[in-house]
């Protein structure tokens, strides 16, 4: 027999399994040796007053337990049926994995290097501050997220199974924790493991991956397409083609405009990175001033109104560093990432605001690009302040909001480095000026946030895609061209790792409906 109950452990209990045994024990009022084992399903923390586990758990009586999760068996492909994916992030990776359950051929296209190769050239960024086009903290095998945090919460559940991506992420290599907590992560050191181990899956059965090759064209039929041209040079073909480029691939947008293929603006998000001592950010949440040990880096999520527009925390990263995230030579992008301990004495976050076709009419000159050059100003003018290196402009908060320069800057994660610059005059005035309230108003939500020790850097701008490649909402396929399957980030479907995973799965069940 198996009871389901639910218990409040403090952080000093946590890790004790005996005492767990105990409690379950005495909530169902049974002798301690009728039960087999205390299965924690669930666990959150609850830190409104003093730090608390909220555990759900499954109590096994006379029973042997069960494993959380049941791995999938993948079967070897046939090329009876090829599918070309481009992009092998998280959203090519499943739909290939999907497409390998469903007997059918998947062949992913990937500019990037494989995970291993790839972190020369994220060297190469930290240290030097030589961009990689083609290979970066955005472009590579695993996608953005592999080296950028791994965070996988989500409010994706209505179009997907969470619960499917969190057991093959395990099956692959990843904790079993994810299974269990409330916000799962799984950490930049442990993720390239996990992507590596996808790889051998999907070659293992049948199907193919190739790195360094940019498509740089489409082979199409009227309005059917048929397969793609990579690197300038060599054509590949297949049933249908999977577009699961992310958000940062903006030259296939440009390719798709120059085939008259639809595309359409869409709203965004533009901000700067905050960062704060993580210790500062624990005084807070868990209202003591030291973090017990078995506590995780706590996080924050906040939000709000200004002049009608949202700003808000976006991929937060408790312990956490800020990283450079560039896709050219000639911009500079942030991002975020924590490994696994989450032990960095920093905590980092996207503080954005929510930007529409309003703010950019000035470059409306550039059509449906126009968005897009909006994002691409703000990145030069970042690379400009930042002295046209890969270092970061920075600013304190509270100067920030007073318009005023800083004339020292707290020590900060930001490897490439970081120069006081004014962002108060360097974002957008309408940004800045929401960014500004947004902050006495995060200051009165969490005291102490509003400080001296806070500082930003700029810029946050790839939060999700200036872009959307437009599609059926029941076949997925793009609304003209037959057999393209426009798919998660860089298609204006979703955001972040387990989103993106779920539609490379949805994807690939609209290719084999429409290959039947």
């Amino acid at each position: 027999m198996i009871k389901e109950i639910e218990l409040d452990i403090t952080p000093d209990k946590i890790k004790d399994y005996s005492f767990q045994r105990l409690l379950a024990a005495r909530k169902l009022k049974l002798n301690l040796e009728e039960i087999t084992a205390v299965q924690i399903t669930r666990r959150s923390i609850d830190a409104r007053k003093k730090p608390i586990f909220k555990v759900r758990a499954n109590v096994y009586l006379n029973e042997k337990e069960k494993s959380l999760f049941k791995p999938i068996q993948f079967e070897e492909v046939n090329d009876n049926k090829k599918v070309i994916i481009v992009g092998c992030g998280p959203a090519g990776m499943f739909a290939a994995l999907r497409l390998i359950e469903l007997g059918i051929k998947p062949i992913i296209i990937e500019r990037g290097k494989d995970v291993q190769s790839r972190r020369r050239d994220l060297k190469s960024v930290q240290q030097e501050g030589i961009v990689n086009p083609d290979s970066n903290y955005c472009f590579g095998e695993g996608g953005a997220g592999t080296y950028s945090d791994g965070k996988l919460y989500t409010r994706s559940g209505k179009r997907g199974s969470i619960k499917r991506i969190l057991d093959l992420l395990v099956q692959h290599g990843a904790q079993e924790e994810i299974l269990i907590d409330a916000h799962p992560h799984i950490g930049s050191n442990v993720l390239p493991k996990v992507v590596q181990s996808i790889r051998e899956t999907i070659i293992s059965c049948g199907g193919e991956i190739l790195f360094d090759s940019k498509v740089t064209d489409f082979v199409l039929t009227q309005k059917k397409i048929n397969g793609v041209i990579v690197n300038n040079e060599k054509e590949f073909f297949a049933d249908a083609v999977i577009l699961a480029t992310g958000h940062s691939a903006r030259d296939i947008f440009y390719l798709l405009h120059k085939h008259n293929i639809l595309i359409e603006q869409k709203d965004f998000a533009i901000g700067v990175r905050i960062e704060h001592p993580q210790q500062l950010i624990d005084s807070i949440q868990y209202h003591t001033e030291k973090r017990h040990e078995n506590l995780p880096a706590s996080s924050y999520n906040i939000s709000c109104q200004v002049d009608e527009k949202g700003v808000y925390s976006f991929c937060m990263c408790p312990g956490g560093i800020i990283i450079p995230a560039s896709t050219d030579t000639n911009e500079l992008v942030l991002n975020g990432m924590s490994v696994s301990r989450r032990d960095s004495k920093y905590a980092n976050s996207g503080l954005v605001v929510s930007v529409n076709e309003k703010d950019w009419k000035k470059y409306n000159k550039h059509g449906v690009f126009a968005g897009l050059e909006f994002q691409k100003e703000i990145e030069r003018a970042a690379f400009e302040a930042g002295g046209k290196t890969q270092t970061a402009p920075a600013q304190r908060i509270t100067d920030f909001v007073k318009n005023r320069n800083s004339n020292t800057l707290p020590d900060s994660s930001y490897i490439p480095g970081i120069v006081s610059s004014p962002l108060h005059e360097i974002l957008p005035p309408d940004i800045s000026k929401r960014l500004q309230r947004s902050l006495k108003i995060f200051g009165k939500k969490l005291k102490g946030y509003f400080s001296e020790e806070g500082q930003i850097l700029a810029a946050e701008t790839r939060t999700s895609s200036p872009i959307r490649i437009p599609r059926d909402n029941e076949t997925l396929m793009h609304v003209q061209i037959e057999g393209l399957f426009p798919c998660a980030e860089g298609s204006g479907y979703a955001g972040g790792i387990i989103s993106a995973a779920i539609d490379g799965e949805r994807c690939a069940d609209g290719v084999k409906g429409y290959l039947n």
